[in-house]
């Protein structure tokens, strides 16, 4: 469990802070470990942040469901994630723009490793467009829960909130 608290202290992080800006304390500190710890783990800083910027996992679980309840099961995974884990699956994304050629490695890595996966398992016409449009009512939302903490929103019930959403992402994925 150390090292997945070492990779979900760094996501965090990258979530907040410009790559340039985080240290290896900084990440330990966070995770509750010693700086020579994350290196005996991951050897160096851009190895820990390589993993970090993988979206692969987070896909896996975000995409895990049937076709017909996929819309329903990304709106309480980005939920659920934020509520109990601290951690959205996506929202790394929102910042890429400050973490200059790292970024790059961000948007390319969840492109390919989120949205064209969706778009992959869609059928019917504009499925790129459709699986981009889904994200992004994910983000949005992860956005207003997590960093914009829309008061609202942090009130009411997360199946309210599943209820209400769901139908919207879910109207993307069927043509």
């Amino acid at each position: 469990m150390t090292k997945a608290a070492i990779l979900r202290a760094a996501r965090h992080l990258l979530a907040r802070h410009a790559h340039a800006d985080i240290t290896l304390k900084a990440v330990a500190d966070r995770a509750g470990v010693s700086p020579p710890l994350i290196l005996k783990y991951f050897g160096n800083k851009e190895t820990l942040f390589s993993q970090v910027m993988s979206f692969e996992t987070d896909a896996e679980a975000l995409l895990d469901a049937p076709l017909e309840r996929l819309g329903r099961h990304m709106v309480r995974h980005v939920l659920v994630s934020q509520t109990e884990h601290g951690a959205d699956p996506l929202l790394r994304i929102v910042f890429a723009p400050l973490h200059g050629e790292q970024g790059d490695i961000l948007r390319a890595n969840f492109r390919t490793q989120v949205g064209d996966r969706l778009a992959a398992r869609l059928s019917g016409p504009d499925a790129g467009l459709r699986a981009e449009l889904a994200v992004g009512t994910l983000l949005g939302l992860g956005v207003m829960f997590g960093i914009a903490r829309g008061t609202h929103l942090r009130a009411a019930e997360l199946d309210e909130i599943v209820d209400r959403c769901a139908p919207v992402v879910q109207a993307q994925l069927t043509p």
